[in-house]
């Protein structure tokens, strides 16, 4: 029954009219918005609607929660859902934003079980108990300049795909079967190409934050796969493919295909 009220809902709020001050905030924040095909346009405006409607926005450190906040950040998370099939992020509730880089507590185990608390600072992270939290500042930048490969909206909300099945380990729900096996061995064979690549201190397209963990390179390649579609196709074919047919666009060609 709840199933089918929010179908509806969310049925009537895609109908809504689409603020024209908003068109404004995308067209001057969000130039990936702009670059976008005029159907994928308009379907990521119909999504950013029911994102709004469903989700919170939290200010934090005295930070106002305005409509350029809400659509700005709203809107990059929407980009990854211009696919045929998805949920909205079902198990996130609010976005917390700070002005900027704010700080907070990280645990390290150490050997024999022994536990290391203190404190980093950091520009975005992604919980899976129903939370996103961003620097603004960060988010806005790297909202504005899409061609540098830094994207923390893109990047936290790839986390929260990650997470949907539970596990942050780099392999999101997939739409069909077949898919895991291609995906698993292109993702493997080029993460550790990028640990290695890493270690030698060789320049790489990839951001080598992405050697960290299974989980960050594919929040990184996202990014990346974003905000520099023609050189990481040129550079990366196979892993580009697995993108694309994850997202379900091919941002080099500004086409949108459907799995």
């Amino acid at each position: 029954m709840f199933s089918l009220f929010r179908k509806w809902r969310r049925s009537r709020v895609r109908k809504k009219e689409f603020p024209a001050a908003w068109v404004e905030i995308l067209k001057r924040n969000v130039p990936l918005f702009s670059r976008l095909t005029d159907a994928d346009r308009e379907e990521l405006k119909r999504d950013l609607l029911v994102f709004l409607d469903e989700k919170r926005f939290e200010g934090c450190a005295g930070l106002e929660i305005t409509d350029e906040v809400r659509v700005t950040i709203g809107a990059l998370a929407c980009m990854l859902l211009l696919r045929e099939k998805h949920d909205y992020y079902p198990d996130l509730v609010t976005i917390l934003v700070y002005p900027s880089r704010y700080k907070a507590t990280q645990r390290e185990l150490l050997a024999h079980g022994v536990v290391r608390e203190g404190e980093s600072t950091r520009l975005g992270e992604s919980w899976s108990g129903g939370n996103v939290v961003l620097s603004w500042d960060a988010a806005l930048a790297g909202a504005k300049d899409m061609r540098d490969g830094q994207n923390v909206v893109l990047h936290e909300f790839a986390h929260q795909l990650d997470q949907k099945d539970g596990t942050p380990d780099g392999a999101p729900e997939l739409a069909r079967w077949a898919m895991y096996g291609p995906w698993a061995q292109v993702l493997g064979v080029e993460y550790q190409s990028l640990k290695s690549d890493k270690g030698k201190r060789q320049k790489t397209l990839i951001d080598k934050y992405g050697a960290t963990n299974p989980a960050e390179f594919f929040a990184v390649v996202t990014e990346a796969f974003f905000e520099k579609p023609r050189q990481f196709k040129e550079k990366h074919p196979e892993l580009y493919e697995q993108l694309q047919l994850f997202y379900g666009q091919d941002p080099a060609t500004n086409k949108t295909r459907t799995l």
